[in-house]
């Protein structure tokens, strides 16, 4: 086939497309038949699984002729930032077959699918990058991270003895999905799961792992753990909880399981790690960037955003550099006041600073602060204007959970 660009075409994938987009996908990924059928996913299964995904989200595919090449898949989703719900898109299914790269391919689809964001007002996307220099190219930038422990059965915390009482329900229990969008409600950075992102959340393995939930002695529940136990280790794949409460009661039932496992492993993404916690603290910890972010349109973005109210407010120009898109390629004038941004108010700036898209994306989301940054030289800008800033913004690194 031709590689002369002219040859390529761009246009929206729908469910007719499911077949080469899964072929893609699996492709890319090195995803077998014979994975696939251990899961217990037969042939026609695997393609009825991707028109959920080809209906409901938006996927842009190149094709050389009749052949698509290359695909860039968007979930709408909802996400808290900072206590308001922004739209916002997560950017996943991202491949193109290797004949094909070297070519600018992604990076045009990603420019189109990033203005079709804009275009429907979603001004904040998301992604799990194969490749942080390559996103980071594109003005991607990371907002979050995925810790993971292993704690010997005698390192569990013994002494808990919280009121309530926990109880082990369905995957798809009411009170489960509910818990999780209370706790969307009040973590920053959260996304709020729709049916979509539950049915990707537990595809593979929802046969397998437990759900129990923490209930208060009113059984108002506050808390859940997502778990499975093989070979006497238990694996756990989320624990959220509202409260303190829960938190310990939640621990206190996994250590009723000491006599059943020799060890836990777990995922954490609270981005604070849980060895202090521990009365033996000398447990296995690591962690990792997770999520990568980016602001798509700076205007619609400050519009929604929300800073310290407490703070001392001010007036900052923010000179940022986009290489990609366009629209977010200048200055922009922002006023912080009584926990509101205002866009050109008319006032004159008191503090200048300039960076790149990444930079002010990670800044906003409060994976890194304005002093960390000028330390690192990722702003130009007074050491003065980084203090105020701070002090003006809200820091609290986004917990991020979702893998779609």
């Amino acid at each position: 086939m031709s590689r002369n660009q002219n040859d390529f075409s761009i246009r929206v994938l729908t469910k007719d497309d499911a077949e080469e987009y899964n072929a893609l996908l699996r492709y890319a990924f090195q995803v077998t038949e014979a994975e696939l059928a251990e899961t217990g996913w037969k042939d026609d299964e695997i393609k009825q699984s991707k028109f959920p995904v080809l209906e409901r989200a938006d996927v842009l595919g190149c094709f050389n002729g009749d052949e698509l090449v290359s695909q860039f898949a968007v979930y709408p989703l909802d996400m808290n930032i900072y206590g308001q719900k922004y739209e916002v898109g997560f950017v996943t299914s991202v491949c193109t077959y290797p004949e094909y790269t070297g070519h600018g391919i992604m990076k045009k689809l990603m420019k189109k699918s990033l203005t079709r964001m804009k275009q429907s007002n979603k001004s904040f996307a998301l992604l799990y990058p194969y490749s942080i220099p390559l996103y980071r190219r594109l003005g991607w930038e990371i907002i979050s991270n995925k810790m993971t422990y292993v704690v010997k059965d005698t390192q569990i915390p013994t002494k808990i003895s919280e009121p309530g009482y926990v109880r082990r329900v369905q995957w798809n229990d009411r009170q489960f999905m509910e818990l999780h969008a209370r706790f969307a409600e009040k973590t920053h950075g959260c996304l709020y799961r729709n049916n979509l992102a539950w049915e990707e959340y537990f595809r593979w393995d929802e046969d397998d792992t437990m759900v129990a939930i923490y209930y208060t002695t009113d059984d108002i529940p506050c808390g859940y753990m997502v778990y499975l136990i093989s070979s006497d280790i238990m694996h756990i794949k989320e624990m959220i909880y509202l409260n303190r409460e829960a938190q310990l009661g939640l621990w206190e039932y996994i250590h009723a399981h000491d006599s059943m496992i020799d060890e836990v492993r777990g995922n954490n993404y609270y981005s604070e790690p849980i060895a202090f916690e521990l009365d033996d603290s000398d447990i296995k910890e690591t962690i990792r960037p997770y999520a990568m972010g980016r602001i798509i349109d700076i205007e619609q973005f400050i519009k929604q955003y929300k800073c310290d109210p407490d703070g001392p407010g001010g007036c900052f120009c923010f000179e940022i550099e986009d290489e990609l898109l366009p629209w977010n390629n200048k200055t922009f004038v922002v006023t912080f006041k009584e926990g509101k941004c205002e866009l050109d108010s008319g006032m004159t700036p008191q503090f200048h600073m300039k960076m790149s898209i990444g930079t002010f994306t990670t800044l906003l989301m409060g994976y890194k602060t304005a002093e960390k940054l000028l330390h690192m030289g990722k702003i130009e800008a007074t050491a003065d204007a980084a203090g105020k800033l701070d002090d003006i913004l809200y820091q609290e690194i986004p917990y991020v959970s979702d893998y779609i």
